[in-house]
């Protein structure tokens, strides 16, 4: 992967991302990528994985500055309110794996 260019590693990591993260709706599993939000969470992420700077904390931090809007967009939550903690766990090791690669 480390010859891949930007928009490729954008794409496979907002796939990745898309498959594994879910936002948890009265027990209902929305994956981002049903949600049309893999794609802005792996473009918020990328230059965490790119100066090699993912943590737990940073992540938290992209997650809460991502709003997702509800009830037709009466109301906004940030994505971090709508994750799981696993998902959000997934999500880190997803970036790390990422970071590794490239």
């Amino acid at each position: 992967m480390a010859q891949t260019n930007t928009t490729e590693l954008l794409e496979a990591l907002a796939a990745e991302i898309g498959e594994a993260v879910y936002m948890d709706i009265a027990k209902w599993h929305l994956y981002l990528s049903d949600a049309k939000l893999h794609t802005v969470v792996a473009e918020q992420m990328y230059p965490l994985v790119t100066a090699k700077s993912v943590n737990e904390d940073r992540v938290i931090t992209v997650l809460s500055s991502i709003p997702v809007k509800i009830g037709g967009g009466r109301r906004e939550l940030p994505l971090i309110d709508l994750l799981p903690l696993q998902c959000q766990v997934n999500l880190v090791d997803i970036l790390e794996k990422f970071q590794r690669e490239i």
